[in-house]
């Protein structure tokens, strides 16, 4: 399942997520008390799977970031990819350089290869202070061409990395307001905000499939527009400032999770209008897209049949060898609750109350599971499948957002800014 080559090297938080299911199954006592796992294990067995999903793609983009093909000047608006010029490609690979380009750049002052919050694919979710840099990208590759595999990685991960933070203040001030040489590697926040703009609706590729007559053209035109004010809807959403606290970062998910589905709530009507048009031979090429994405990365990338068979309802975690030698990992580098308890000083509430965060983040592996689900037959119930996937995600962050508050409700300032401190190595 996972190659020799990338067993050898680092292993980062892809490969310890597999672990939470030996602490979820095999060593239940023990995973309780340090991570308060309380839930059946399939939901974590569907997070170690996600973090299992594209370790080659993930390799690539490593040596990508790590020869300098890409740089952060490259996630100004454009798109990177070629789709439009018909070029081959594999949008991960690119996705993944480009957004590691932009999140490492000041972490560590960028000599680092890798960080522990990045998605399984090799692309993050937070890029300096920004949270889903691709937001609007996802949803076109989701709706359209019917790949979620990006969107489904949003998750655990991402939430955990709002509320034990990668970056150091310094190094969000350098994505704030970038200075001297250190400009030169620190892609700005409006730079990385823009990188949802890579093209809009691809609208020549659907003139070419459903071959439109003239009112239909209009309307297409018309579903253009919607998918751009769309994109500017995600825009908006993006941070004036760097959030500096935990409560600010998960506020920022929210919103910009809130105007993604707005963004869907937006481009509704209009698709709905355009399929309503066409008749069931064009309704058929139209649909085929997604084919035909679906065929191109098939080609590209061989499928995991380890991985596909850890998705399936009857895959049982605890035969997983992988997981029972990375469990000592996960340890070292999930859920510091002895430490936050010992540094904040906390009393028996406020340990009750951590143990309520964490339990709360933790079954987000469960119902924001990282499996992709086989995509609808057209693009508006792919649509719909994809709202249904935000509004539970932002359920789940709200959920989160409120144990936090209550966590923090007795915390003096003092043992806030603790907190704050306590987490995975950051950046200088």
């Amino acid at each position: 399942m996972v190659g020799s080559a990338f067993v050898s090297g680092r292993m980062g938080l892809a490969l310890a997520g597999a672990a939470l299911v030996v602490a979820a199954v095999l060593l239940p006592s023990r995973a309780e008390a340090q991570f308060g796992l309380r839930g059946g294990p399939l939901g974590v067995a569907r997070f170690a799977v996600g973090n299992m999903i594209g370790v080659s793609r993930l390799r690539h983009a490593r040596m990508a970031v790590r020869g300098g093909r890409y740089r952060s000047a490259a996630l100004r608006s454009q798109d990177p990819r070629g789709a439009e010029r018909g070029q081959p490609y594999n949008p991960y690979v690119l996705r993944a350089a480009l957004t590691a380009q932009g999140a490492l750049s000041g972490w560590h002052g960028g000599r680092r290869p890798q960080g522990w919050w990045r998605h399984p694919d090799g692309s993050y979710g937070w890029v300096g202070p920004v949270f889903w840099p691709f937001a609007h990208d996802d949803l076109t590759t989701a709706i359209i061409f019917g790949d979620t595999t990006s969107l489904s990685l949003y998750g655990y991960v991402d939430i955990y990395a709002a509320i034990f933070t990668p970056y150091a203040a310094p190094e969000l001030a350098a994505y704030a307001a970038p200075q001297g040489r250190r400009a030169r590697k620190v892609p700005s926040v409006e730079t990385v905000c823009d990188a949802s703009d890579t093209g809009g609706l691809p609208v020549d590729r659907i003139a070419a499939a459903v071959a439109p007559n003239e009112l239909q053209r209009t309307t297409l035109d018309e579903l253009a527009t919607a998918w751009n004010a769309a994109r500017d809807t995600i825009r908006a959403a993006c941070p004036a400032q760097a959030p500096a606290m935990a409560a600010e970062r998960l506020g920022l998910m929210r919103e910009r999770i809130a105007a993604m589905i707005k963004a869907t709530d937006a481009i509704a009507p209009p698709l709905a209008k355009f399929v309503g048009l066409l008749n069931d031979d064009q309704k058929a090429r139209f649909n085929a897209l997604a084919n035909d994405r679906r065929a191109a990365l098939a080609a590209r990338q061989p499928k995991d049949a380890q991985a596909t068979a850890a998705c399936q309802p009857d895959y049982d975690p605890r035969y997983d060898q992988q997981a029972q030698r990375q469990y000592e990992q996960l340890l070292q580098q999930q859920w510091p609750a002895a430490e936050i308890a010992s540094t904040l000083r906390l009393d028996e509430i406020g340990r009750a109350r951590l143990e309520v965060l964490q339990d709360t983040t933790l079954r987000t592996m469960e119902t924001l599971s990282p499996c992709p689900a086989e995509a609808a037959a057209t693009p508006q119930a792919r649509l719909d499948a994809v709202k249904t996937r935000l509004e539970t995600m932002l359920q789940a962050v709200g959920g989160i957002s409120d144990a936090l508050d209550d966590f923090e409700a007795d915390l003096s300032d003092e043992q806030k800014a603790g907190f704050e401190a306590i987490g995975p190595k950051r950046g200088a």
